[in-house]
């Protein structure tokens, strides 16, 4: 297959595909067996995720645990797993907090992060232990970094309304270079928020759309969800308007390079617009409106599951329409609407008539 007839989701999970392979060379002989087994319940790009996590086991290991310091990656065996004692683990989970990666530069992660790198390493020693590999399996004596929650930033409806308005005429605000890229730039730009607002895809959905998704008669747009399931999202008059906007403009004036024909939102080099790109699009007009919010994408697809869920008060469509495979994930979001509803409870039922 040629690659420019590849979706972009096919070319980012060959792309992906590749990378693992590479990545596979870094770790020990015996964890191939470990990313095949998960390979039918995986996406490619959680185990690529989690290949990464499991490198830095295995560096740490060999950086601090003066048992692995003379060891090379190769030496290991499945055997050294049971070997470490929950403390080895908890020492670990320490050094996850701050430590410099491979190119010397400094990571931190915090709870979400801790969550992650334990999951894959908790995930790791259970193939091997429930396979009868090893008999102990450490991970389970520890206890998993806890997760507080944090206050979901949105924007309010003003606000949606003067982000959309500034993208349309910050145009009279600049001058020079910066005018003509962002008379280059607005309609796509325009579409592309007006999107993500008015249906609440994710930015890897929005920039993996080709030309050939949207579907101007029914008024929707075909998407790739996580794990690669194919859905319907359908949009209402604005995001209709804004995205003929710039098809029936720049993008059917722009000249795409090859292997990017099909490519909905391009780039000025004339490419597929990639997630980075995007995030800082957003990021450039919501500080000019909200700068006291710190707003990405995934807060303009929290925004939309908001006005979704107080508008029709149904938590299984808010779920379906925005892809979430579990509904409690959608309650957590929106645990604070169903709060303020709750409120209103208490003084909708009367006991005695005034």
């Amino acid at each position: 297959m040629a690659s420019k007839e590849r979706t972009y989701h096919e070319q980012r999970n060959i792309d992906y595909t590749l990378r693992l392979r590479e990545l596979l060379k870094t770790l020990p002989p015996f964890a191939k067996d470990y990313f095949r087994a998960i390979e039918y319940t995986s996406s490619i790009r959680t185990r690529l995720n989690y290949a990464y996590d499991i490198r830095v086991f295995y560096h740490y290991l060999m950086e601090y645990n003066p048992v692995y310091r003379n060891y090379s990656i190769e030496q290991f065996q499945p055997a050294d797993l049971e070997k470490l004692s929950a403390v080895d683990i908890e020492e670990y989970m320490d050094y996850l907090k701050v430590y410099k990666s491979d190119d010397d530069a400094l990571r931190t992660n915090g709870e979400k992060g801790l969550a992650r790198k334990m999951s894959a390493l908790r995930s790791f020693y259970g193939y091997y232990y429930k396979h009868q590999v090893i008999t102990q399996n450490p991970t389970l004596l520890v206890d998993m970094p806890k997760q507080h929650e944090k206050a979901i930033i949105r924007l309010d409806a003003d606000e949606v309304a003067l982000l959309l308005d500034y993208v349309e005429s910050a145009g009279s605000t600049l001058s020079g270079q910066a005018l003509k890229y962002y008379e280059k730039t607005r309609d796509r730009d325009l579409a592309i928020l007006t999107l993500l607002l008015g249906t609440g895809i994710r930015v890897s959905e929005c920039v993996g759309l080709d030309l050939t998704d949207v579907d101007f008669k029914n008024n929707g747009i075909t998407v790739t969800r996580k794990g690669g399931n194919q859905m319907v999202v359908y949009f209402g008059n604005e995001v209709a308007e804004a995205l003929k906007q710039y098809m029936q403009g720049d993008r059917k004036v722009l000249s795409p390079l090859p292997g990017h024909e099909n490519a909905l939102f391009l780039s000025t080099q004339r490419r597929r617009m990639g997630v980075q790109a995007v995030e800082n699009m957003v990021k450039k007009y919501s500080r000019q409106v909200t700068p006291n919010k710190k707003i990405t994408p995934h807060k303009l697809r929290s925004t939309y599951g908001t006005s979704l869920y107080r508008e029709t008060g149904d938590i299984y469509l808010v779920a379906d329409v925005l892809g979430h495979k579990d509904v409690n994930t959608t309650k957590k979001h929106y645990a604070a609407i169903d709060e303020n509803r709750r409120r209103q409870a208490a003084s909708a039922v009367k006991l005695r008539e005034d």
